[in-house]
């Protein structure tokens, strides 16, 4: 790798050693410092004369490797690594399209056969469709999208050539390796904006879902849902029932905190959530991540409820920021690795010391304590994220748009 580290190798030890110790909690929170870190990663870069991008995409992989292993269980941390390395994708591709615009254009000035103004259309054209379609996954919109034959087989014989001709003529490769890094800490900047924003951009969207004299159940707690409801409570009258969600019971939280905001709330248990879901018009919850399938892994306990909305045809909706899509799928080992909680939170250790697993004439009773279940794409009806509503069956295409193919298994 090429640069320096001494001005981030610290900030990185510090903040690998909070996530193995499990102190950073929650999927905006661990996506908003890793964010934060990896744009301290690329302001410290020090670029080589050629290469930049490649030079940037080591460095950050490097740091992305190490935040991912520490805590491979919050997928949103390499959601925003390879969201991020996107980025310098992307902005590679488009200083090396400008500088192939710029060079064709002053190429063409000097034509003394007066065909300047065809070329420089034709090839303007063709330099922005092969941007438009380098970062993307194959599809049929992009083929109709693309141009005519001949431009394309005109661009395809000079890109090199013509790339290098006007890096030559600018005399400073360091000028296109500073823009990069200015373009990519602008572009994470935005990108830690649409992070803090993400739960007031999807509860703008509650107005359009639930409506006067409706019951919503959920199961748990998400600042996302809570949001949500606050949101629709400013115009809405409508009933919440909330599945408190043994054994961490944050279901009681919630249910204080939409008492405070004189919202009808209605607590359950978990195992009632079969009786009282036939009453309910809809099922809203949130998310910890979003698989490529467009499968959900959720808190433990919302695989029952979405099983008894589809039983009662009752919609079924996630509420997820775009920072926890993933673009792996369930079928990958390290994607669904659950998180095993102390069995303290279940039983009490000395009413059952003398049957556990390991006492001495002991039955050798296991204790297992979930955190996720994953919810198969066939039970969700509708994802409302920052960017809006989607169906399952459309998330393949939010993946292809934030995430380059190369950066799906680091």
């Amino acid at each position: 790798m090429v640069g320096t580290t001494s001005g981030y190798e610290a900030a990185v030890d510090q903040f690998v050693t909070k996530m193995r110790r499990r102190q950073v909690v929650g999927s905006q929170s661990s996506a908003k410092l890793t964010a934060e870190l990896l744009r301290l990663v690329v302001s410290h870069q020090r670029l080589p004369s050629s290469g930049q991008a490649a030079a940037l995409i080591e460095a950050v992989k490097a740091v992305g490797v190490r935040i991912i292993a520490a805590n491979p269980i919050e997928l949103a941390l390499g959601n925003i690594v390879r969201r991020i390395l996107h980025i310098i994708r992307e902005e590679d591709v488009s200083l090396a399209s400008d500088s192939i615009l710029d060079s064709t254009l002053d190429s063409d000035d000097e034509d003394e056969f007066g065909n300047a103004a065809g070329r420089s259309a034709l090839s303007a054209v063709s330099v922005a469709a092969a941007t438009r379609n380098t970062l993307r996954a194959p599809s049929l919109y992009n083929l109709l999208e693309s141009v005519p034959g001949t431009a394309a087989t005109q661009v395809a014989r000079v890109p090199s050539a013509t790339e290098s001709e006007a890096r030559s003529r600018s005399g400073d490769r360091n000028l296109i390796g500073r823009k990069l890094k200015h373009n990519v800490i602008e572009a994470i900047t935005e990108l830690l904006q649409e992070i803090d924003n993400c739960h007031s951009q999807v509860a703008e969207q509650a107005l359009e879902h639930i409506h006067q004299n409706e019951v919503i159940l959920t199961l748990g707690r998400s600042v996302t849902l809570r949001e949500f409801l606050k949101e629709a409570k400013k115009k809405r009258s409508f009933q919440v029932v909330i599945a408190e969600g043994a054994p961490r019971y944050q279901g009681h939280m919630l249910a204080r905190e939409l008492a405070d905001i004189d919202l009808q709330t209605t607590v359950i248990t978990d195992s009632a959530v079969f009786a009282m879901i036939s009453r309910v018009n809809m099922v809203i919850v949130g998310a910890h991540a979003v698989m490529a399938n467009g499968g959900v892994v959720a808190p433990v306990g919302l695989h029952m409820v979405a099983l008894a909305a589809r039983r009662h045809a009752v919609p079924f909706v996630v509420l997820a920021g775009v920072h926890k899509l993933c673009p792996q799928y369930p079928h990958n080992p390290d994607t669904l690795l659950n998180d095993l909680k102390s069995p303290s939170e279940i039983i009490d250790f000395g009413e059952f010391s003398d049957c556990l697993d390991g006492s001495p004439g002991g039955s050798r009773t296991h204790v297992v304590n979930p955190s996720f279940d994953y919810v198969p794409p066939e039970l969700v009806s509708l994802f409302i994220t920052d960017t809006g509503g989607h169906n399952p069956s459309y998330v393949y295409r939010l993946v292809a748009e934030y995430y380059s193919p190369e950066d799906y298994v680091l």
